[in-house]
Parts: structure tokens; C-alpha cells; sequence
């Protein structure tokens, strides 16, 4: 970690008898792109909310460039908020909505309207500049209301799941331009999702929240690759999660009549419950037990197929396997149909 842009230190924030943050601390550092993700409810908004001086927490501390700003109200802070209606001003042209934060700046009126153009086009709403919001795409707006939240330059950008009520398509686009103005910049920016496909596309680093406390903070490939608890396991993406026993011995993990061997130096204590974790592409199709042929230690199973969607690059297969369901990736030619060899690396199981 370098300079922290944002430091959150045991953060609590409760309303009546719901908590809603649990002594949540997180480091972003200065120039990252870090995001929050979670299922709803989860505290992900009310910890950016607490970041932007919007939430008074119960208790802990809020720092943004090493300066505590907990007490400070919101427009001391030097953040930037996008939120997820973009709350543009009606009644104001698209320039006008931009240049709004700079009246509280003291700098000449020049170099306000030199800031306003340089953002328009930095978004690529330039042409647009004259136009009222209703007169504008989902699209724009948001454009808009991003070069609305940076025209004061702060410190930190918040970003409040500012995609979620665009098209699957729009949001791939505006995602990627997104990351680009944010690298650019180099500004600290904390992003709020619930879509997991994003947080791992556009950041630096993912804080996975539940329940109000944070189950992991890691980057995007280990959070997928390296789930820490199985909560992250079964959030991110697709994944196979079942219950498991650690053998007698120690050295595997028992699923059903399936062993699996236990990584090196692994902590789990004999005869304990575990969860076992497996990703749908790494598992291994056949159709025969010759495809099946392995290491020693490569575990093979017999699966029936039951159903199969076609993905337009992939076949994502539904397997029955001992009362189980089993969920499969494969880049294959034609799907796979009735009973299925398949075989597992130990290597890319996830014990939990």
C-alpha cells in the first residue's frame, strides 16, 4: 500500500435495531480504483455515505489523505459523488450542471469555463453541453453527472452504483470509459456495485461485504481465484460449493465418495466440516471414463447431464452427481449429453 486515500478505521453505523456497518475498517490507497460489493443491504452504500460525511457513524474514524474529516461536514471533505440517479439539476443546461461545484471555488471565471470544457470532453458530452438533462440518454446523464462530481477537483471520487439502471451493453461501455477518465486523472475512487462481473472488471481492488461486516479485501483475481470464506465463494461469480469432511488423516477433504487432497501446509483440523470449492471451468469434460485418464491425483467423477445453456462462447452444463448439483463450463464443440466422465485438479479446488 502506498499514501492512503481513504482510511476507515472500525466504522459502526446503526439504525434502531439494525446495524448496518460492524466495526468495518478499509484502506484505499492514494490513485486507486477500490469498490465495494455485496448483495443489497449489505453496507456498501452506507459505508460510501460515511466516506462523503452523508452518515454519522456510531463510532470509528474517517480519513481522506491522512486528515480526519469524521466530524467535518460534506462539503469540507474534497469528494466528488456520483449518485445512482445522477441528481442533475432539471433546470440547468448540461454546462451549467457541471460548472454548479466551481462557484465554490475561488478561481476566475475563465478558468471555470476552461474546467467545464476540458470535462465535457474528457466524457464526450462536448456537443451536448447546451441541452437540458431530459433531453439526454441514461448514458449521458451519467457522463454528465461524472464531470459534474470531478469540475471541483476533489481528492476522492464516490461512485454510488452509478450504472445499475443503464442497458447490460451501455453499462460494458460506460464501465471501460469509466476506468480510462479514472486512470487518467488518477484520482482515489470508490465504487459501489452489487453486479460482481463489474467489480472485477474495473478495479484495482474489491472489498466484499456482508451482513455489514467485510468478508474480504483482495484484488479482483484473488477474490475470484482465492475466495476466503464461502459467502465470497458462492457471491462471485459462478462456483460450485458443496459441504465437506477432512479425513482422518488430515491430508483431504471428502465430498460424497470423492476425496480431495488437501494443499500443502493446509490448516484444517482433522474430522472437520468444510465447505469445498470448485469453478465451473475447472471442470474437466468426457463423455467416456478413457477421457477421464489423470494423475494420481486428479479426482474423476461420473455426472448425468440434465439441462444445458448455451452461452453463445461457452456451454454452461447442469450435472446431477450423487443427489448434487453439479455446474460445468465448457468451450466445446457440442454440448455434452447423458452420463459424463469429469475430473477435477486439486489444484483448482478451494477448501474453505
Amino acid at each position: 500500500m502506498t499514501t492512503p486515500g481513504v482510511e476507515i478505521e472500525g466504522l459502526t453505523v446503526g439504525y434502531d435495531d439494525v446495524t448496518a456497518l460492524d466495526d468495518v475498517s478499509l484502506s484505499v490507497a492514494d490513485g486507486e480504483f477500490f469498490t465495494l460489493v455485496g448483495p443489497s443491504g449489505c453496507g456498501k452504500t452506507t459505508t460510501l455515505r460515511s466516506i462523503a460525511g452523508l452518515e454519522s457513524p456510531d463510532r470509528g474514524i474517517v480519513s481522506i489523505g491522512g486528515r480526519d474529516v469524521t466530524g467535518e461536514p460534506p462539503e469540507d471533505r474534497e469528494t466528488g459523488i456520483v449518485f445512482q440517479n445522477y441528481a442533475l439539476f432539471p433546470h440547468m443546461s448540461v454546462r451549467e450542471n457541471v460548472a454548479y461545484g466551481l462557484q465554490f471555488r475561488d478561481s476566475p471565471a475563465r478558468d471555470d469555463d476552461e474546467r467545464v470544457t476540458e470535462l465535457l470532453e474528457l466524457v464526450e458530452v462536448a456537443d451536448l453541453a447546451d441541452r437540458d438533462p431530459d433531453q439526454l440518454s441514461g448514458g449521458q446523464q451519467q457522463r454528465v453527472a461524472l464531470a459534474r462530481a470531478l469540475a471541483p477537483e476533489p481528492a476522492v471520487l464516490l461512485l454510488d452504483e452509478p450504472l445499475s439502471a443503464l442497458d447490460a451493453q451501455l453499462r460494458q461501455r460506460l464501465r471501460v470509459q469509466i476506468k480510462r477518465i479514472q486512470s487518467e486523472l488518477g484520482i482515489t475512487t470508490v465504487y459501489v456495485t452489487h453486479d460482481q462481473a463489474e467489480a472485477l472488471a474495473i478495479s484495482d481492488r474489491v472489498a466484499v461485504l456482508h451482513e455489514g461486516r467485510v468478508e474480504q479485501v483482495a484484488t479482483p483475481e484473488t477474490v475470484y481465484r482465492e475466495p476466503a470464506t464461502r459467502f465470497v465463494a458462492e457471491f462471485v461469480g459462478d462456483n460450485n460449493v458443496f459441504d465437506g469432511v477432512v479425513t482422518p488423516d488430515g491430508t483431504r477433504a471428502t465430498v460424497g465418495d470423492a476425496a480431495i487432497a488437501l494443499p500443502a501446509g493446509s490448516d484444517c483440523d482433522r474430522g472437520e466440516s468444510v465447505a469445498v470449492a470448485v469453478r465451473p471451468e475447472a471442470i474437466a469434460v468426457g463423455r467416456d471414463s478413457a477421457d477421464t485418464a489423470a494423475t494420481e491425483r486428479t479426482v474423476s467423477l461420473r455426472a448425468t447431464v440434465e439441462t444445458v445453456e448455451f452461452l453463445g462462447d461457452a456451454y454452461r452444463v447442469h450435472c446431477e452427481w450423487q443427489g448434487r448439483t453439479l455446474v460445468v463450463k465448457t468451450d466445446a464443440d457440442e454440448p455434452p449429453a447423458g452420463d459424463v466422465a469429469l475430473r477435477v485438479d486439486p489444484a483448482d479446488v478451494r477448501v474453505l
